[in-house]
């Protein structure tokens, strides 16, 4: 087997391993978009098994760790307090493509949002393996929120309201948490 070959296996298992793990998309889903990067970079294999078998075998392992999980994960502090923020008026969008997705939630929402929180896969697989979780918030206007504003300080209260340590730095709010979301 070639280094490139190797390469391209190990980031494809990586690949079906994120997408398991960030649990933004359902299963079909995930085998879709796995079943496409396989074809894309080893064309000479069949790749529907190997990614039936990859996301297969991120499950398993997945299953195994979770395990040793405290039994209140970061994920489930995000989520209470991405609900809190829901109830404010603060919409959430979990794993949108790009900002065009959150621009067009806002439009579409008139002056009912106070604000929105967006985040693209790339952020959660970040924080699959990293304590660091990065959050876009944006204005009603789709202006960024900036330090020290009342959009701005009302979401890291609530973020630390159920625990996570957040601070807002260059335009994006960080948060300290690992994502470790249960199957």
């Amino acid at each position: 087997m070639s280094n490139n070959v190797e390469r391209a296996e190990r980031e494809l298992r990586a690949f079906a391993r994120l997408q398991v793990r960030a649990g933004l998309l359902p299963e079909d889903e995930q085998l879709a978009e796995v079943r496409t990067a396989v074809a894309a970079e080893l064309p000479q294999t069949d790749p529907e098994i190997l990614a039936r078998a990859w996301l297969a075998a991120a499950r398993k392992e997945l299953l195994a760790e979770q395990q040793t999980w405290p039994a209140t994960t970061d994920v489930d502090r995000l989520r209470s307090a991405f609900m809190e923020c829901g109830r404010h008026g603060v919409k959430v969008l979990a794993g949108v493509e790009d900002h065009w997705v959150a621009r067009r939630a806002l439009e579409q929402a008139g002056g009912d949002l106070r604000g929105v929180i967006w985040f693209v896969p790339m952020d959660v697989w970040h924080a699959v393996d990293t304590p660091m979780f990065e959050i876009n918030l944006w204005h009603p206007t789709g202006a960024n929120a900036a330090a020290g504003d009342q959009l701005t300080t009302s979401v890291l209260d609530c973020l630390a309201r159920h625990g996570l340590k957040a601070r807002f730095d260059e335009g994006r709010i960080e948060i300290a948490a690992l994502w470790q979301r249960r199957l």
